[in-house]
């Protein structure tokens, strides 16, 4: 009996110490600091990097908000709100919530719909009335209260991926994620190993990997001015596309120095 007792002990330490290694490890950088939008740049689609037309982005109550009180229409007016800094291997967690109601104007596919822009490209290498930025989407969908509709899917921007081993030709893929209805908070992690592999992940399950990720393909207009080849790093940008959306956490845990 006091061998097992000691047995026990020695497994519970163990536990214990590797989560507190693991903790240590994974040291967690705010992103977003809850006060103001610094250390972030909007591009949205007809006006210049840096403008924020109609304080699309926006801080309140300690929230980075997505409205369009100033829009008497969308008018495909596509926003995105992009890191000052570049990223290559990290572990993404974004919290989200979609609130309200469209705005007039948007189109039908994107009520309740936001995304976090993987690798995209500097803003400011963007043309003007540029819709989308290269980048791989872990796209962000809420339910309508009735229908599934899964959320942290992908979507492919001007860019191109594999999944299972075989190269996906369609925009966007389906993940395996349950529905999430109404204004509830959700969390979704991404581990992105440069263009190696990424990884969606909500309550601890992966619900979309895909590999090989390399800059083609279409879905963005007008064409952007960057050469195919191996996508490896770039910027974290979060939408607007008509819905209003908060974000109440943007982190990020670096793990460049492991793949060095």
């Amino acid at each position: 009996m006091k061998t097992l007792l000691i047995i026990l002990s020695f497994v519970c330490c163990f536990s214990a110490c590797n989560k507190q290694q693991k903790a240590e490890e994974e040291k967690w950088i705010s992103l977003f600091n809850g006060e103001n939008l610094e250390g972030w740049t909007v591009k949205i689609t007809g006006y210049p990097a840096g403008e924020n037309f109609g304080n699309t982005f926006r801080v309140e109550d300690g929230l980075m908000k997505v409205r369009y009180d100033a829009y008497d229409t969308f008018n495909e007016r596509f926003g995105h709100i992009y890191t000052d800094k570049s990223y290559s291997h990290y572990k993404l967690r974004v919290e989200y919530r979609f609130v309200g109601e469209q705005v007039t104007g948007g189109p039908g596919w994107a009520i309740r719909n936001s995304g976090a822009m993987l690798h995209s490209q500097d803003p400011h290498t963007m043309h003007l009335d540029q819709d989308f930025p290269v980048s791989i989407e872990a796209q962000m969908l809420g339910g309508d209260g009735e229908n599934e509709r899964s959320t942290g899917n992908l979507c492919t921007p001007g860019t191109e991926v594999y999944i299972e081993g075989v190269p996906y030709t369609g925009h966007c893929a389906s993940s395996t994620s349950k529905t999430y209805h109404g204004d509830q908070w959700v969390t979704m992690d991404m581990i992105v190993l440069g263009d190696s592999i990424v990884h969606h992940v909500i309550e601890g399950d992966t619900i979309m990997t895909y590999t090989h990720i390399t800059v083609g393909g279409g879905n963005v207009s007008p064409a952007p001015n960057i050469a195919p080849g191996p996508l490896k790093e770039g910027r974290i940008s979060l939408q607007s596309e008509g819905h209003p959306v908060d974000f109440r956490k943007v982190e990020l845990v670096d793990l460049s120095h492991q793949y060095k």
